[in-house]
């Protein structure tokens, strides 16, 4: 069932319980922090493909439960990531993600291998690390430390397209965040020299709003272009109000080393690929 954001306010008379968190493990190569997010309260990090314990195609910080890789090996990797956050294994939330402007809002973790099907999430209770996941679309992370409440997206072109985003801080609003006082981060996403598309692509955007044509450029082949998916949602999120607005400047498909890329695996015809991770939570006191 596709959820639609809710108007309810977090039940801070009835605090999520805590269980005791692991130590809290940190290195510079498995995730990438920006500054524009070390927030007061907030933690955060890209994650990426480093640092774990997968192999093959999905060597080695493959979070994706949806992929094919060994359950126990994601679950590991998962933990690892958790740890990384200073919250529970149980409390870094997924998604069944479905290209969709769908928002969850979240107040108390959900049940083990529960992933309801949208692609952002929003809270304002401390100690739940909302994660989503990406290989070339874009993963947006938002905070409003003032209000306390953080949001993460799955902005790939559908959803982003469709207003994922702007659904985001709606919900987000809804938990009395302010857009002005919001800080969105756009992280490692395909970058526009790798993106090609065909024609009826780039009519679809241009239906959407002409202006939409600053977002394209001729690549060698007639008739296609090549689309720049960050500069895109960059400015959706300035058109929002997002009162802060950042790009990692980051190509999943360029830097095989540290990211996984679903347009880089079909190239090679390989028969899968690993899912980065991207998450943020608000601290526990």
């Amino acid at each position: 069932m596709t959820s639609e954001p809710k108007n309810s306010e977090p039940k801070a008379s009835q605090p999520t319980p805590q269980p005791e968190k692991p130590p809290r493990s940190r290195s510079a190569a498995v995730a990438i922090e920006v500054e524009a997010l070390r927030l007061p309260g907030v933690t955060h990090a890209f994650f990426t493909r480093q640092g774990g314990v997968s192999e093959g195609f999905y060597a080695s910080l493959n979070g994706g439960v949806g992929s094919s890789d060994d359950i126990v090996r994601v679950g590991e990797n998962r933990r690892r990531m958790a740890a990384y956050l200073g919250v529970s294994a149980s409390h870094l939330l997924g998604l069944y993600q479905i290209h969709s402007p769908d928002v969850i809002t979240v107040e108390t973790p959900w049940r083990d291998g529960e992933r309801p099907r949208a692609d952002a999430m929003v809270t304002a209770t401390p100690g739940i690390a909302l994660g989503v996941s990406s290989a070339d679309c874009g993963p947006l992370l938002f905070a409003d430390p003032q209000a306390g409440v953080v949001g993460a997206a799955h902005a790939g072109w559908k959803g982003a397209f469709t207003g994922v985003a702007e659904a985001t801080l709606a919900a987000m609003e809804e938990l009395g965040a302010r857009r002005e006082a919001t800080t969105a981060v756009l992280g490692p996403t395909i970058s526009r020299e790798a993106y090609e598309v065909g024609p009826e692509f780039r009519e679809r955007f241009m239906e959407q709003d002409a202006g939409n044509a600053a977002h394209f450029t001729p690549s060698g082949r007639d008739g296609h272009a090549m689309f720049d998916l960050p500069a895109y949602i960059v400015a959706r999120l300035t058109l929002a109000g997002v009162g802060r607005v950042f790009d990692t400047s980051l190509c999943t498909y360029g830097d095989e080393k540290r990211f996984y890329s679903y347009r880089r695996t079909t190239h090679r015809g390989e028969g899968d690929y690993g899912r980065l991770i991207a998450a943020i939570a608000l601290a526990t006191r």
